[in-house]
């Protein structure tokens, strides 16, 4: 168990937390969610003893082991792989002091035996703990975990020292799954992973019976690993039940409950004041007039939270292309002596949205970049189609910015028919307003940079977007505005990203790179998971060798009467999910009808209650008051259904 109480931190003139209170039962899984800035980061340092807050307190039960993982970037050391996961585990302490016990014990003299019986004790004991540990099939645990985070079989003898900065996390990440302490804190635990390795993450994740606490953007990773969320704004944690998508339409219908009690609020005092300005000069009714001015002084006006200022993102319309937009024909790629990819052959048509995706290392941003014209292959010919206009998303800043311009130079030298008041307009709905224009690029940090490149692309005129991890710095909610944007671009769209959700909604085809090959999956995100999870579990081969062609398509794509009858089988189970999302629905209608029917009479009670000449009636007030309570009980009992049927509802969506 974890209690915050009445926690309170300031940066300066910052107020990061003001009064914040927040109890975590064990076993419980929370989303910790809010804008960029909230101090989410933060909060989790002050639980972990990290960051001293002014004022509150942070109880956490005796005994209570915390594992976290950052953000940043850290270092691991130089030596080997296993050795780093077995110290953070706690098996290199066991075997140290199992490995001094049994010295001690050899170098004892023969008739030393209560000394012998102690040590012997020890021993015994440090052996169960090492047990307790898996300390003997240790390597295997490791192996095992590694392989699912993306690691090759020799990971485990590999120095540290060699790693990337990206796999360093993930090398983290695996000591700390390993270690399997009573609460894993998470800060944005999906960031360097690809999708494979995030799925293998989320089924790990499933049967961990600890507590979590987990930060991240990935709306899919919080749907599936989260039973709460607890959102951090203003300084203060409020919890909703449920996941994140059950938090969206929950924190929506409380605000706009929040906003009906301020417009009832309003009124209310409305009355009371003319009430008051009616009567002030009134001799029999000086002692109501009072009475209504100190239930004015009493009352807490009802403020609606301040949202975070959001941008606003719409491509414009541009030339239309030709039918092909793009078109490979047996493309390679090598670095050294190394194949990344050969032979991958496909045509893009206008309009299509295609996600491009594969394990990291697969070669998914070097075909970007081919594609892009910021490569060149090693065998093969690329063809752009009939007046084909092309944008280019690098997820390396430094391609899609230059460093030494200011935010203002970089978008005036574009050279777009946008106008000088037009291009502010635009810098201000991205947050970029006042002296902010005239900031370095540099400086900047990486959401904003990300800001300015996708700025970038929609001052061009373009009517193809090759985008690589575009979304790798962006919040939630900029996230989804930038894929409605999308969704109603008129050009064709290629998109690599680690973001499932993002994906889900806009890819209509896949393209998979495996093994140097190209496999194509017609349908959105899920479907390409659904599929390739039965043809890898039946130990099929098909797909294996890509040969896209205008007409004949082969692989996972081809029309055959295999495939006719999977899509036959897909389009079943949707309507069956879909007769049992109808049929939930219908129970739900009339629950939602009763609720919002229920509300209603509670608010006009609360109206009547306000009343003078109702105030004057004591009877009347006494009714009001005992339906009122009746009313809040029968609230109580509808919440449930409610809450139970719209997390079914929901389970049906995936």
């Amino acid at each position: 168990m974890i209690r915050i109480s009445t926690l309170s931190l300031s940066f300066r003139e910052h107020r990061v937390f003001a009064g914040l209170n927040w109890a975590i039962p064990s076993g419980s899984r929370f989303g910790l969610v809010g804008d960029n800035g909230a101090g989410k980061t933060t909060l989790l340092r002050c639980i972990l003893g990290l960051v001293s807050p002014d004022d509150g307190t942070v109880e956490i039960t005796k005994g209570l082991s915390l594992g976290y993982l950052p953000q940043d970037m850290v270092e691991l050391g130089e030596g080997s792989v296993l050795d780093f996961l077995k110290e953070r585990a706690g098996i290199t302490q066991i075997e140290k002091h199992l490995s001094t016990l049994e010295d001690h014990i050899s170098h004892l003299p023969a008739d030393a035996e209560e000394e012998r019986r102690i040590l012997l004790e020890r021993h015994d004991h440090a052996v169960k703990e090492f047990t307790l540990r898996n300390g003997y099939v240790f390597p295997s645990l490791a192996g095992k975990v590694l392989k699912g985070l993306g690691f090759r079989d020799d990971a485990l003898g590999t120095l540290c020292g060699t790693f990337s900065g990206g796999w360093k996390m993930r090398l983290l990440l695996a000591a700390l799954l390993l270690a399997a302490p009573d609460v894993l804190l998470l800060d944005e635990p999906t960031n360097h992973l690809d999708t494979e390795s995030m799925e293998w993450l989320e089924g790990y994740l499933k049967d961990f019976r600890g507590t979590l606490i987990a930060i991240s953007h990935d709306r899919r990773f919080l749907d599936k690993m989260t039973s709460q969320i607890a959102e951090l704004r203003n300084g203060r944690i409020t919890v909703y039940k449920g996941n994140y998508s059950a938090y969206l339409l929950e924190r929506e219908r409380r605000l706009e409950a929040l906003r009906k009690e301020m417009e009832l609020q309003k009124a209310e005092i409305k009355h009371i004041r003319d009430f008051v300005e009616r009567f002030r000069y009134k001799a029999s009714k000086a002692s109501q007039v009072q009475s209504r001015i100190k239930m004015l002084e009493r009352y807490q006006e009802i403020e609606m939270e301040e949202e975070a200022q959001r941008i606003s993102i719409v491509f414009p319309e541009s030339e239309r292309s030709g039918r092909v937009v793009l078109s490979a024909e047996k493309i390679g790629k090598r670095y050294g002596n190394l194949w990344i990819f050969r032979n991958l052959d496909f045509e893009v048509e206008r309009g299509e949205r295609i996600a491009l995706v594969g394990v990291n290392g697969s070669g998914k941003s070097t075909l970007c970049r081919i594609l892009g014209g910021r490569e060149t292959p090693e065998e093969g010919k690329l063809h752009l189609g009939l007046r084909v206009q092309m944008g280019f998303f690098s997820q390396e800043s430094a391609e899609n910015l230059d460093y030494n311009k200011t935010v203002w130079q970089e978008i005036q030298g574009l050279g777009t028919r946008t106008d000088e008041k037009a291009k502010r307009n635009l810098l201000g709905a991205f947050l970029f307003s006042g002296d902010d224009i005239h900031k370095p690029i540099h400086v900047l940090s990486g959401g904003e940079k990300s800001r300015l490149a996708l700025l970038k692309l929609l001052l061009l005129d373009t009517n193809l977007l090759i985008l690589d991890e575009p979304t790798n710095h962006l919040d939630m909610a900029t996230k989804e505005l930038f894929q409605k944007a999308l969704l109603q671009y008129g050009g064709t769209l290629l998109i690599v990203s680690h973001d499932r959700h993002f994906l889900d909604a806009l890819a209509t085809r896949v393209f998979e790179i495996r093994d140097g090959t190209l496999l194509e999956y017609r349908g959105n995100y899920s479907y390409f998971i659904d599929k390739r999870t039965r043809i890898m579990s039946e130990g099929a081969s098909e797909g294996q060798n890509s040969s896209f062609s205008s007409g004949k398509e082969s692989g996972i794509a081809s029309s055959t009467s295999k495939d006719r009858d999977g899509r036959r089988g897909a389009a079943e189970r949707r309507n069956e999910l879909y007769r049992k999302r109808r049929a939930l629905q219908e129970l739900l209608a009339p629950v939602e009808k009763h609720l919002d029917e229920v509300e209603k009479e509670k608010r006009h009670i609360d109206c009547r209650l306000c009343e003078p000449d109702v105030l004057e009636n004591s009877t009347e007030v006494q009714t009001l008051l005992i339906r009122r309570a009746s009313l809040e009980k029968e609230l109580e009992q509808l919440m449930p259904r409610w809450e139970e049927l719209f997390l079914q509802i929901e389970a049906l969506q995936e």
